[in-house]
């Protein structure tokens, strides 16, 4: 079972935005890392090198966006595209608007863990009733993104899938980073409870928040 982190940043300030101390985009691919996503593939404009050097050492995949016209849809399954060749059993995304920056390593360790217990359902995290990002989605549903409405949003292409059959499973994790983008600073975040009971087969182990950073020795960011 792998599970991949699309990191949706089409324009570069959406990647480029400092949260404690940052780029937004180093913080996510760190995060998706440390909570046990493979590959990670980052998807952002880059027509200065800036993102690729905020990138610098970590074990992602940076991609070009498709061409607008194409959407978020299109920009959506050019990316499980490419998770798939990097990573040919890749059988799961965590689709990631860039905006959630607050997002916990333990939540992606916990959507992964539900993905086992769940193989054919989009899981999507809660918090306190209320849907978040990222939703993980099955990549046999790739298909379905051919076609749509290049004016949906993520949120209505998740909608549009559910719409046409697909199951959902909505997580309660705890996690305020789920719903509250970076319009929210991170000292004004709502407290982090945890899931109410483990997600998967076995008990996760909660502690305290960790930082976002990966310091361990990691092999640059691929372009594609």
């Amino acid at each position: 079972m792998t599970v991949a982190a699309l990191i949706l940043a089409a324009l570069p300030d959406r990647s480029l935005f400092e949260v404690g101390g940052q780029p937004a985009v180093r913080r996510l691919a760190d995060v998706a890392w440390s909570g046990g996503a493979l590959p990670v593939v980052v998807v952002a404009a880059d027509p200065d090198g800036a993102v690729a050097a905020a990138l610098a050492g970590a074990p992602v995949t940076l991609a070009e966006p498709a061409p607008a016209e194409a959407g978020p849809a299109g920009r959506i399954a050019r990316a499980i595209d490419m998770a798939r060749s990097e990573v040919e059993g890749t059988d799961a995304v965590l689709l990631w608007p860039a905006f959630y920056v607050h997002v916990d390593p333990e939540t992606v360790t916990s959507l992964i863990e539900a993905h086992g217990t769940a193989r054919a359902a989009i899981i999507a995290p809660a918090y306190r009733g209320e849907r978040g990002w990222p939703v993980l989605v099955p990549v046999a549903l790739r298909p379905r993104l051919d076609g749509m409405a290049a004016s949906l949003t993520p949120r209505e292409i998740v909608d549009a899938l559910v719409e046409g059959g697909a199951p959902i499973r909505p997580v309660e994790l705890g996690d305020p980073g789920t719903t509250h983008d970076r319009e929210t600073a991170q000292e004004a975040l709502p407290r982090f409870e945890g899931p109410p009971e483990p997600v998967g087969v076995l008990p996760p182990d909660w502690g305290e928040r960790v930082p976002a950073a990966d310091l361990s020795p990691a092999p640059p960011p691929r372009i594609r």
